[in-house]
Order: structure tokens, then sequence, then C-alpha cells
């Protein structure tokens, strides 16, 4: 099953880093988000991946031609350029680079990629949030629910620390973005059959607004419950945030 990650976005709530690269090559622990994101899901078998670039796409194909050249030891043939890998370390994933248009929305980018996708269920997520979600769990539940699209329901975090007051008015317990218990949204990481498809117009389309809300009309839309963490990174808070956890030893999403 291929996995779509949406990476076009302008991210302009993040434009300390916006500005040079694009979103989801921001980085936590010297690593791209994206790459997390990637990691996350090849960890459970799912190595096939369809990045749809916009906004800056030319930083995420230029990261992942020198992925083998930066990322292994090599010798190098100054006379002709020859290089002969030393210590190899192989990542054993296929990754596809498509420009989906720099001013397509959601829908339109997902759209973009039928031919590439195909007559095949697949998965999408966003390139801006990392998440624990257990992927194979949500790939059954999905296949259990005989529905055409499956979304990943998550509690919001907090914008802002939670205080935990006495009667003295004393601080009893403090929590960094604690994960709100009442409520969901939408966390992304959805599993969709190519049926989908004919809920999506153009590159106007929003995925969000008519394709899901019709697929909700319709009986279609299944959510998979997701109690554990996850987190977006909207803003430089968010990146902080992210960071301290990965230079912590205490990231959620590293299994």
């Amino acid at each position: 099953m291929k996995v779509v990650i949406l990476a076009g976005g302008f991210g302009t709530r993040l434009s300390e880093y916006t500005k040079l690269v694009p979103k989801p090559m921001v980085e936590i622990g010297g690593k791209p988000i994206l790459w997390h994101i990637m990691n996350h899901y090849a960890r459970f078998g799912y190595k096939e991946f369809i990045i749809a670039l916009g906004y800056k796409g030319e930083v995420i194909k230029n990261y992942f031609l020198q992925y083998y050249a930066l990322n292994n030891d090599f010798t190098i043939r100054l006379s002709d350029g020859h290089i002969n890998y030393i210590n190899e370390r192989p990542l054993d994933w296929d990754v596809s680079l498509v420009d989906t248009g720099s001013q397509s929305m959601t829908g339109g980018r997902i759209l973009r990629l039928k031919e590439l996708i195909g007559e095949e269920d697949f998965m999408v997520t966003y390139g801006d949030a990392v998440s624990d979600v257990n992927i194979k769990d949500l790939v059954d539940d999905y296949k259990k629910s005989g529905r055409l699209a499956m979304v990943t329901a998550v509690h919001p975090t907090a914008r802002f620390g939670e205080l935990q007051i006495n009667n003295d008015r004393l601080v009893s317990e403090f929590k960094e973005k604690p994960q709100i218990n009442q409520g969901w949204i939408n966390g992304g990481f959805f599993v969709l059959s190519h049926k989908v498809f004919d809920y999506i117009h153009d590159d106007s389309t929003v995925f969000e607004q008519e394709p899901l809300e019709n697929l909700a009309r319709d009986g279609e839309l299944k959510t998979h419950l997701h109690e554990g963490f996850w987190q977006c990174m909207d803003t430089a808070r968010d990146r902080d945030y992210l960071n301290k956890l990965w230079h912590d030893g205490n990231a959620p999403w590293v299994l």
C-alpha cells in the first residue's frame, strides 16, 4: 500500500523557517519532520512513498537526490568523479517525488496522483505532524470497516501549559502541552479506497471540505480513534517542543 504525504503547503505560521525551506523540511533532531513521518510508516513495513510537492518542492527533491551520498561513506576519484561507497547503510524506501502544483489544495494534490496510485487502496497523511499511531491497527481497522475512507481521530494538544492548582493556590502539577481528553480532531493518517478520487473535482478542491463531508454524508467515512500521542508542527513553539522531546530521549513517535 502506497503512502502519500502532502508536502506542498506554504507553512505561513512557521515563517521563521519556511522562508528558506518547505515546512516538511524543518528539522527535529537534525532530521526533517518529513523523514520522521516516513520512518514511522517504514517501521510498520510501508516503504513506498509518494511525496506531493508544491512550495519549494525542489528542496525536498534535492534532499532525496543527495540522501544516499550524505548518509553513507564513500571514496571519490576526483579525476573522473567515480564514487565507491564504503560502510553502506542502505535504506530500502522507494520515494516518488511529484510536483502537484504550487497553488493546489489538498484534494487537488491527491487527485494529481491518481494514475500513479492506480486502483489500489492507499494511505495519506500530512507532512507536518508526528504520532505514535499504530499503522498496522489502522489498516486492519480500515479493512474491517468496509468503508471507502478512514481518518485517524486524535485529541488535540493544549496550546498552553496546563496547571493543576490546590486549595492553597500552589501549583501541584504542571504539564507542558498536555493532550485534551475531550473532543476529537482530524489527525491525518488516512486510509483510502481509490474510489475516493470520484469525490475530488480539481486542483481547487480542499480534501477536508467537500470530499470528506460527502463521504461522511454517504456513510463511507469511519474513524480510527487514537488515544495516544499526536502533535502537529504549526509554529516555532511546536518545533521547539518536538525538538525538546527528541533531545530528551522522550519522543513518543519513535516506537
